[in-house]
């Protein structure tokens, strides 16, 4: 999506932005991109129509020529199903996604330069906070760090080999260390319990 509105914007396939949500549709309905600018002339959005049927399903936010974040409403619902940030190098650094389809975002996904997923943030409680990270490698998931009773520390470590669990530290005493770690074999049987009241459990991650 990013390429198309550079692309557009690279042929100045644009008009000025109209109050009325009826005059935007047409315009971008029209292959237009729709601008909107600030008291300044900054440019602050572009309104997009990606399938030409009349209704704009893309909203780009921009600092002047710079793209800030891309919200897509795929379904045409009414609600934003896809969050594209963009950093000051115009990369792409995460998707946002919304688990529930309420238009809010609740989990991010981050690629490397193979386009494979490196890590997925998620925020369980839906409160816009990050409270599980998933870390991958190659693809396959290898860790998890999470806060479960969202007091702003992890307390919970998950490892994976292979994309299975193989371990689980758990911080029981609010030190942000883990002190009780709960090992499975290959199988994905649990095999021992270990305990470490006075620091890390042994061999957590």
């Amino acid at each position: 999506m990013f390429k198309v509105l550079r692309l557009l914007l690279a042929f100045g396939v644009t008009v000025p932005f109209a109050a009325a949500c009826g005059s935007v549709d047409n315009a971008a309905a029209n292959g237009a991109i729709q601008a909107k600018y600030d008291d300044n002339g900054r440019l602050t959005q572009l309104f997009y129509d990606r399938n030409k049927n009349g209704r704009v399903d893309t909203v780009a936010f921009m600092d002047g020529a710079r793209f800030i974040r891309i919200e897509i409403d795929s379904d045409e619902d009414g609600l934003v199903d896809r969050w594209e940030y963009y950093g000051a190098d115009q990369k792409l650094e995460k998707v946002g996604f919304s688990k529930a389809n309420d238009g809010q975002p609740d989990t991010w996904v981050y690629r490397d330069v193979k386009d494979d997923v490196r890590k997925i943030e998620m925020s369980t409680r839906r409160d816009g906070k990050v409270s599980r990270t998933e870390y991958y490698d190659n693809g396959s998931l290898v860790r998890v760090e999470e806060d479960s009773d969202g007091d702003g520390k992890v307390d919970r470590w998950e490892s994976y080999v292979g994309g299975v669990l193989r371990a689980v530290a758990f911080d029981t005493t609010g030190s942000g260390r883990p002190d009780r770690r709960l090992v499975y074999g290959a199988n994905g049987t649990l095999e021992r319990l270990e305990r470490d009241p006075n620091g890390p459990a042994s061999g957590a991650q």
